[in-house]
């Protein structure tokens, strides 16, 4: 696995900023936006340049997926994999909210004055179509099997989790890149602006004085294969999947929770676990007066006030259509490095919420993580990793 974030590019640098709970927010500075809020930019981005042969893919999303992949010996990883189950039994299952939009602001901006034509080195299929992204690391790594793209909103790379489970479960596949880019546009801030749901100021996701989420880009992957004997004593299997849709509303989440208790109780239920059997839960967490709530009601439901909980958007920001996958990683790093992270300390916690919300890291061992994405529309998701027993 590897991720690419604002605190950090690949595994090393990630987790030594979880471990340090430092936040990787900066003031927005991007492009000519005028907006008063923090994001997480990864500031080398604009200087990656695309290989000579998939030029036609040059946008900002792409550039951070091909920056990703560069990092923590993913390509060899994947190598190995094609090595044991051919090219045509690895499918690739990304995810991603706003795709290219960057590249196609820019061209409706530079539109013919007289004709209103967009530029002709603009191509949309190749930049911000949400398959975009997955085509291009197919063609990255050299991969033959099936390909699909996930746009759930939030939820979109936590979901290509289950969509690759079924591939593998189906016998259509044996093993699935899975993951997850977004990156930032102009689109997506002002669009949160207008919902009312930009913070001023860094995140504070759970405090009693937070005021909105901070927006953030990321590219993250992981490896998935079908399991086989023996398992190695690093191994860290995906253990359940829970996903829900209850559509009740556009925008905000139900007030109690339902989809997101579904979902978890969903993934409990596929990985054969009682609520007690989780160590620790990486939450949703945005930040925001509603979805915070909406999930710490959810939580108490289903887990009560027992199970540690934290959410690390406020160091690198929601990434919106990556976080699932960004996050996953960071579950996968929680168990692999015994660590509970709880993101920068934010000040007093709301304690009207009743759930065991950690205000710094715990170190201790950590076998099974449930790890939460939620989406707009109701679009919901929930996944538990674990080391084998």
């Amino acid at each position: 696995m590897t991720a690419t974030s604002c605190i950090g590019r690949g595994l090393t640098q990630t987790l030594s900023a979880l471990r340090a709970q430092r936040c990787g927010l900066v003031r927005c500075a991007f492009r000519d936006l005028v907006l008063d809020t923090w994001i997480g930019e990864v500031d080398v981005v604009d200087d990656e340049a695309i290989d000579a042969d998939l030029r036609e893919f040059n946008c900002r999303n792409n550039r951070l997926a091909q920056l990703a992949l560069a990092e923590d010996g993913f390509v060899d990883a994947v190598d190995a994999a094609i090595e044991r189950w051919g090219r045509r039994r690895v499918g690739v299952f990304l995810g991603t909210s706003t795709a290219g939009m960057l590249r196609t602001e820019w061209a409706f901006r530079h539109r013919d004055a007289v004709s209103g034509q967009l530029p002709a080195d603009f191509v949309y299929a190749a930049t911000h179509s949400p398959y975009s992204l997955t085509e291009f690391v197919r063609r990255k790594l050299r991969l033959e099997g099936p390909a699909l793209a996930v746009s759930s909103a939030c939820s979109s790379s936590a979901k290509v989790f289950a969509s690759a489970q079924r591939m593998v479960d189906s016998g259509l596949i044996d093993a699935a890149v899975v993951g997850g880019v977004d990156s930032l546009c102009a689109t997506t801030l002002y669009g949160f602006k207008s919902l009312g749901l930009l913070a001023e100021e860094c995140c504070r996701p759970f405090s009693d004085d937070r005021a909105g989420i901070s927006i953030g880009e990321a590219a993250a992957y992981l490896l998935l294969e079908r399991i086989s004997d023996p398992l190695g004593d690093d191994t860290v299997l995906l253990l359940g999947v829970g996903e829900s849709s209850d559509a009740y509303h556009m925008s905000s989440p139900h007030p109690e929770g339902l989809g997101a208790r579904l979902a978890m109780e969903r993934a409990l239920h596929a990985a054969g676990l009682n609520p007690q059997d989780i160590d620790y839960i990486n939450l949703h967490g945005t930040g925001t007066i509603a979805n915070d709530s909406a999930e710490a009601n959810a939580i108490a439901h289903v887990f009560g006030a027992a199970t540690p909980c934290s959410s690390t958007k406020g160091a690198t920001g929601h990434t919106l259509g990556a976080a699932g996958a960004l996050e996953a990683v960071i579950c996968v790093l929680a168990i692999k490095n015994a660590l509970m992270p709880s993101g920068p300390s934010a000040g007093r916690r709301d304690d009207t919420m009743t759930i065991d919300y950690l205000s710094q890291n715990q170190h201790g061992k950590v076998s099974t993580v449930l790890s939460n994405a939620f989406g707009f529309g109701g679009s919901n998701c929930s996944l538990i990793f674990g080391r084998p027993t």
